[in-house]
């Protein structure tokens, strides 16, 4: 099993490599015989960051209280377009005379590196990410996939870039004191719309789907910004996440309506 997972690194970070050399260029542009001219940003190096932060707490006759913070990153590069993502909800409920149980508690990270190919736009990616989530029925999951990306366009008001390719993924999950593992080859895809308005207001609607032999994953979010002063705005958020294959007493899909504030750092 990690023999497995361990192979699939490897391949992927030798993919990579090897498309990152100068004699790779030259062997896509032979076997695609394109005139290829440098895939470049407005501004470059770039990096961005982001903060996410939504906090409710709730005393008296019922007690209730949620966090949720996010960190955002993008980085340009000459030869590089690389994302992080890390996420953090948790959530807990009860009356007065009660003890609060808790009813949501999910830690979410994710990374892709596209590497700039010599045609404007078009891509190489890695991807992987890591999830932990309690009310599931999973302990945690994770995984990996590589393949084609690509930026369709991208202006001053809007951009749009989707990405495909094979991975694998690994779950486990603990059952009658029992460590149960589920892995397998799965189909990755996703695609990132943005839309800026001239006041500083921005929606971005992202969706991916992984798609294996036993259960396909897909996620929606779309999310709608305002700037409130400075580098502060506050921000609108609705999750969709949709499993084919649960366990009985998890619903296959699940929403999720947040309201934050978001501080650009850079």
């Amino acid at each position: 099993m990690f023999t497995k997972i361990l192979l699939s690194i490897a391949i992927a970070v030798f993919f990579l490599s090897v498309c990152a050399s100068v004699k790779a260029r030259d062997l896509i542009e032979t076997l695609y015989h394109a005139d290829f001219t440098p895939d470049t940003d407005d501004e470059i190096p770039r990096f961005t960051l982001d903060g996410e932060l939504g906090v409710l707490v709730n005393t008296g006759n019922t007690s209730a209280a949620s966090v949720k913070a996010a960190v955002n990153a993008d980085h340009e590069t000459e030869n590089w377009s690389s994302v992080y993502f890390a996420e953090l909800l948790y959530k807990e409920s009860g009356t007065a005379n009660t003890q609060r149980d808790i009813s949501a508690q999910r830690f979410y990270t994710s990374a892709q590196f596209d590497y700039k190919l010599l045609t404007p736009g078009r891509r190489l990616f890695m991807y992987g990410d890591f999830e932990d989530d309690k009310f599931t029925g999973y302990d945690h999951r994770a995984s990996l996939a590589a393949g084609w990306s690509q930026r369709v366009w991208r202006n001053e008001d809007s951009e749009f870039r989707y990405s495909v390719g094979p991975g694998y993924t690994f779950i486990e999950a603990e059952e009658d004191n029992d460590s149960l593992v589920n892995d397998g080859i799965i189909v990755r895809a996703s695609a990132e719309y943005k839309y800026h308005w001239s006041s500083g207001a921005k929606l971005r609607q992202f969706v991916s789907t992984e798609a294996g032999e036993e259960n396909t994953k897909s996620r929606s979010e779309t999310s709608l910004s305002a700037n409130v002063f400075g580098s502060l705005a506050m921000k609108l958020s609705f999750i969709l996440s949709h499993e084919t294959d649960t366990p009985e007493d998890v619903a296959a899909l699940s929403t999720e309506t947040s309201v934050a504030l978001v501080y650009q750092f850079f």
